[in-house]
């Protein structure tokens, strides 16, 4: 038998989240950049951004009008760099529009939306009835359903079992509310290690609990095991204790992002030699700093590490000086380690390197050219 949308629908309306983007209307641009910035980030880490965000985007029509610059300052931090290239983007098409689609085909139209966001647009912000497929909803219909084949190969019949909700009256009445009960359900009850299954509104039509399988669900594919690639970056500071920052490439990872100079990511190691014909300034004394840092991307793992020197008076070179405190709240997670790197080098020391995206945000502290 399979468990009831009411059911869940009851539980919902009692014990619901809290969660800033379900205060107010259905404001699609909110909804939206909700979905955009919790893809691979937690509730918690996104709230505070999501409020600042707004703050300085209230409308996707002063978000379509920034200059990319400052969407790449506000979006620091948040890693995945592509999803806030996307936003950008997707942001002056639905401008030039006049909104947004309120169709999933719409939607799906859009750059940088892909089936699930489309879809979380979709029945959130204009009540179409159709399930999005996150990991909690994953979970939620793995375990329910009993389904042990491993993902990601399950996704396709998990989205097909769970589209099979919006069959029921109740689901398809209040797809809303619907959706994102599933969403609550996976996030607090059915959750990745020790379910709480006493306590889920779907308890008695679990097949996985009847099963015993309901803790072992949703099963993985073995992962192979992510290459490493190498890079080598520049730490140029003047007496001021002022870092030397670069905006990187447009396309690419950190793409328009601001970065410590430094040579390209490959899966090889770099000579010192290869590596100074990559330096911010020629003629210097480089010195290599201890230590390594590292940043796991979604397909490999970067390992950095970092030559440091003083910049004379007079030297001319590409790029921007900025304070420590504002460089460590606008570089990317990434480039952030590096700092940690630095700390004991800069003149200038600060509690924003010494625990890299921690403070207030000093937006006065901005970089000048070089």
């Amino acid at each position: 038998m399979l468990p009831s949308a009411s059911d869940l629908l009851v539980w919902y309306d009692r014990h619901r989240r809290s969660l800033p983007w379900r205060e107010t209307t259905r404001d699609p641009y909110r909804i939206w950049l909700s979905e955009v910035m919790l893809q691979q980030t937690t509730v918690a880490a996104v709230t505070p951004r999501w409020r600042r965000f707004l703050d300085r985007f209230p409308t996707v029509e002063a978000l379509a009008a920034a200059p990319w610059e400052a969407v790449a300052e506000e979006w620091a931090g948040l890693g995945y760099y592509a999803r806030a290239r996307n936003l950008h983007a997707c942001a002056q098409a639905v401008a030039v529009q006049g909104g947004f689609p309120d169709t999933v085909e719409g939607l799906r139209a859009l750059p940088g939306i892909g089936a699930y966001t489309a879809a979380a647009v979709a029945a959130i912000a204009f009540d179409r009835p159709v399930v999005p497929l996150d990991g909690n909803v994953e979970r939620v219909t793995s375990r329910v359903r009993a389904v042990e084949e491993p993902l990601p190969g399950a996704r396709p019949r998990l989205a097909a079992l769970a589209q099979g909700w919006m069959e029921q009256p109740a689901a398809h009445e209040r797809p809303a509310d619907f959706v994102q009960a599933l969403f609550d359900l996976g996030a607090t009850i059915c959750t990745p290690r020790s379910p709480a299954c006493a306590l889920c509104p779907w308890q008695a039509d679990c097949a996985g609990r009847k099963a015993g399988l309901a803790a072992s669900l949703p099963r993985k594919a073995p992962r192979a095991a992510r290459p490493v690639k190498y890079g080598v970056h520049f730490l140029l500071h003047d007496p001021e204790g002022r870092l030397l920052l670069r905006r990187r490439p447009p396309s690419g990872l950190l793409g328009g992002m601001l970065g410590l100079p430094g040579t390209p990511w490959r899966e090889e190691g770099w000579t010192a030699e290869e590596a100074l014909a990559f330096a911010p300034a020629t003629g210097l004394s480089w010195r290599p700093l201890p230590g390594e840092a590292k940043h796991g991307f979604t397909h490999f793992e970067l390992r950095m590490t970092l030559l440091a020197t003083m910049a004379p008076p007079g030297l001319r070179t590409e790029g921007e000086w900025w304070l420590p405190e504002a460089a460590a709240q606008a570089l990317p997670g990434a480039m952030r380690r590096l700092l940690t790197l630095a700390e004991a080098t800069i003149a200038v020391a600060s509690p924003a390197l010494r625990a890299p995206g921690s403070g207030p945000r000093k937006r006065t502290q901005t970089g000048r050219p070089a």
